[in-house]
């Protein structure tokens, strides 16, 4: 059962030697990619968890999920393997959540996450994980992806217009640091963003000082799951490939550019576990975290780069711990500010989506996937996402069939 899960090169490094590999580069990189999941990933859950009618302490407690618990999963991977392995949740399959709650309750949503964590051991601890990443063409997943994340832009786009005092500078010392490499490695652009958007705010009141805020540990929510074969059918496929399809082949992309070999099968599994247990409190499903791991291994020696992830855990765990703090922090920020935020945190996503969408084959299959998410029409009580990526598989079968020789070939 066991036997495709990748073992480890060697013994588990010991606390001296952690020390030994552990240095300055290391603990910055560690830190700015901690400091890179509290903002703009976060101001994506607060932003569709608001809209899909989630309580505080439901955000709460699934921040809670996402960071305590991955953070852990972080730090165990990352010392047994010596290879940086951060773990967090997926950004896609968190806004096809918050699509899905417009009609679906989050009793079924939470059923669902439960499904996916099911699917993903299957698929890890069989070593099918790799066939059945293939099983659907990525311009077609990427056009999905596109239709989900459009509203984000259009969101960034009509707070930069309509709340200009705040949106205006954030965009604007976004784009100086994106446009200066030299300026965003010592700032990276969304934490930029993140100060200039908060000093905006103060300075022109925008803040609800009216809300008690006060330091206080999590008490996690724990939701009771409503088995729906609708949520089910809707979810639970489209999560798993946002997860092993987008996020996670971001990850080992990233982590293999960098010298490392990440164990594909394992991590699959540890992503079946983390949603599952994620899953307890609300949280969305688990993933190998792609640009979190990119800025751990952007410098420094690469036999180090496990203790910068481990670093990440170690703060993921400070944060989920104080989940209810910091959500009431974001909560009482200006709507511009979140908007703005997780508009500039998903841009880069956004251009990545619409070029694997429609650089080369099975274009037409992707743009049937893109147009069938945009219209966001559910059918047989099963939201557009999942349609989205069965009409562009069908169509592109149909009339792509070229491309998809030209793939078997490859």
């Amino acid at each position: 059962m066991f036997s495709a899960i990748e073992r480890p090169a060697g013994p588990p490094p010991g606390l001296r030697q952690i020390a030994r590999d552990f240095g300055p580069l290391h603990a910055s990189h560690g830190f700015i990619g901690w400091l890179f999941a509290i903002t703009g990933p976060v101001a994506i859950i607060l932003s569709v968890g608001a809209k899909g009618g989630l309580s505080q302490g439901e955000l709460a407690s699934w921040i809670f999920g996402v960071f305590f618990i991955n953070g852990l999963i972080t730090i165990l991977l990352s010392w047994r393997y010596r290879e940086p392995l951060v773990l967090f949740w997926t950004i896609p399959g968190t806004v096809l959540v918050g699509q899905a709650l417009t009609h679906l309750s989050f009793a079924q949503v939470v059923g669902a996450f439960y499904g996916t964590a099911l699917l993903m051991l299957v698929l890890g601890l069989s070593g099918w994980v790799k066939r059945a990443m293939l099983l659907v063409p990525m311009p077609i997943v990427m056009g999905m992806v596109a239709g989900v994340f459009l509203r984000f832009g259009l969101d960034l786009v009509r707070a930069v217009l309509g709340e200009f005092s705040i949106a205006g500078p954030m965009a604007v010392i976004w784009l100086v640091l994106t446009a200066v490499p030299a300026l965003g490695r010592r700032c990276p652009p969304i934490i930029g963003a993140l100060v200039v958007g908060t000093l905006a705010a103060i300075m022109f009141g925008n803040y609800d000082h009216g809300a008690s805020l006060q330091l206080a540990l999590i008490t996690p929510v724990i939701p009771t799951p409503s088995w729906s074969l609708a949520a089910m059918i809707e979810l639970v496929v489209p999560l798993a490939v946002t997860v092993l399809v987008v996020q996670n082949s971001q990850g080992f992309a990233v982590l293999a550019a960098a010298g490392h070999t990440p164990p594909v099968n394992l991590v699959t599994v540890a992503c079946g576990l983390g949603s599952a247990l994620a899953a307890i409190v609300g949280g969305v499903s688990t993933c190998l975290t792609g640009p979190t791991n990119a800025i751990v291994v952007s410098g420094g020696e690469r036999t180090g780069h496990y203790t910068a992830a481990i670093a990440v855990g170690v703060l993921a765990l400070g944060f989920g711990l104080l989940a209810p703090t910091f959500t009431a922090l974001l909560l009482i920020a200006p709507k511009a500010l979140i908007t703005t935020l997780a508009g500039l945190a998903m841009l880069r996503v956004l251009q990545t989506a619409f070029v694997t969408a429609f650089k080369t084959r099975f274009s037409l299959g992707a743009l049937i996937a893109f147009l069938v998410t945009v219209a966001d029409v559910p059918l047989l009580n099963i939201g557009a996402a999942f349609w989205g990526l069965v009409a562009g598989f069908a169509l592109s079968w149909l009339l792509e069939r070229a491309d998809f020789n030209a793939e078997a070939s490859a």
